[in-house]
């Protein structure tokens, strides 16, 4: 047997602490590795009947050929004489199988390489695996890391066992990463790779958002409040709709917390982002009203609520309009997300001017109808008086 010292075992034991890679799986992918260069090395041979072994105590390593005892050799590649049988294991008997050691002499350097390669890729495969479980696992959740490259069109950010990758299109608009910077992200994707796997984080993700409330809010995690929707655009603006699952608690003000605490720990968190936190209801008219605070909402009419479309007219005062579509449109867009309902609003005026013009409409039509009724009234006594004269001309 070939001496490879007990440093190899000690290796093997550390790896399985460190990386979680079961002891016993490295020391048969060894001997696998073992045998495969063993059949290389005599290469034009018979190879059959070879296995591997390692003893841990010795801290050494050895090819075997497993051979059959019989009283006449027919093949020596697979039968050994009893005589030669029993000067290594003194019980031999005949139809007794045992193992005869043919490691090469030269074979010092193939053991120690084959091993060396067997363990290199043992650890990757390890650490693949155990990268892919743990955030497979905790995909839709957050994690903390640390920017280690800035890249025309990514961030790569350490996040613990891995590199994470952090797409332009998942990137804050305006925000500059720096190396070292710390930056909360949510896993949204893992993919497989020869290599490792290949973790995909956004910071624009909704889920951080509710994470967020999550952490700072206790009555969210204990189910006394619920969150029921969030609508996000990032680094600019959000809308959350809360409901409270006890009449005793409001949503809102435990969103807020005492004095704003709550609210601005997550708005800091979120690089000044603007938060408006919306009070859940089942009414569509007040859930819509509430979705587009801070505006102010004189009426809000439903023009059609069926589960494939629903869409709502809003009314707001004049000085109200621009407050109530936000700037390019973002207010009226996030309530949109928000609730699920198509809204149009407009303005006071407008809506009475379209008021009139539909009041003048509908009373243009009114006095169409009247005069075609009356000239159909006058026509009548001519059309009698015609058929009574032919009547009496007969």
């Amino acid at each position: 047997m070939i001496k490879v010292g007990k440093a190899l075992i000690e290796a093997t034991e550390q790896l399985e602490k460190e990386k979680g890679i079961s002891k016993d799986t490295i020391m048969r992918s060894i001997c696998d590795a073992m045998i495969t260069a063993y059949k290389k090395h005599i290469k034009g041979k018979q190879v059959s009947n070879i296995v591997a072994a390692i003893d841990e105590i010795n801290g050494e390593i050895g090819v075997f050929r497993i051979k059959e005892v019989v009283e006449d050799v027919q093949s020596e590649h697979t039968e050994i004489l009893l005589a030669e049988a029993r000067q290594i294991d003194p019980e031999s008997q005949i139809g007794d199988e045992i193992q005869v050691e043919v490691t090469p002499s030269d074979f010092g350097r193939i053991a120690a390489q084959s091993a060396k390669q067997v363990i290199t890729q043992r650890i990757r495969e390890a650490e693949r695996k155990l990268i892919l479980d743990e955030f497979m696992s905790r995909k839709g959740t957050l994690v903390t890391g640390v920017v280690r490259r800035v890249e025309p069109r990514s961030v790569v950010i350490n996040i613990g066992r891995s590199d994470a990758i952090l797409p332009k299109n998942y990137q804050i608009p305006r925000e500059y990463y720096r190396i070292n910077d710390r930056l909360r992200v949510c896993v949204i994707d893992v993919k497989e790779t020869s290599r490792l796997p290949q973790v995909i984080v956004s910071q624009t993700d909704p889920k951080i958002v509710r994470e967020l409330f999550e952490l700072e809010v206790p009555e969210i995690e204990d189910g006394i409040i619920e969150i029921k929707s969030i609508s996000r655009e990032a680094g600019f603006r959000t809308k959350i709709a809360v409901a409270s699952n006890d009449p005793n608690v409001d949503p809102v003000g435990a969103c807020i917390g005492p004095r704003g605490s709550r609210i601005q720990t997550i708005v800091n968190e979120l690089k000044n982002e603007k938060i408006d936190i919306v009070r859940y209801v089942e009414n569509p008219v007040e859930y819509i009203t509430n979705a587009l605070s801070p505006a102010r909402i004189v009426a809000v009419n439903i023009l059609e609520n069926t589960p494939e479309h629903r869409e709502a007219m809003v009314i707001v005062p004049d000085d109200q309009l621009s407050l109530a579509i936000g700037k390019e449109g973002q207010n009226v867009r996030l309530a949109h997300r928000l609730t699920g309902w198509k809204i149009d609003i407009k303005s006071m005026s407008k809506y009475e001017a379209m008021e009139a013009e539909y009041q003048q409409y509908e009373e243009q039509n009114y006095q169409e109808e009247t005069e075609a009724y009356s000239e159909a009234d006058e026509e009548m006594p001519e059309e009698e008086t015609a058929l009574t004269e032919e009547k009496e001309e007969e």
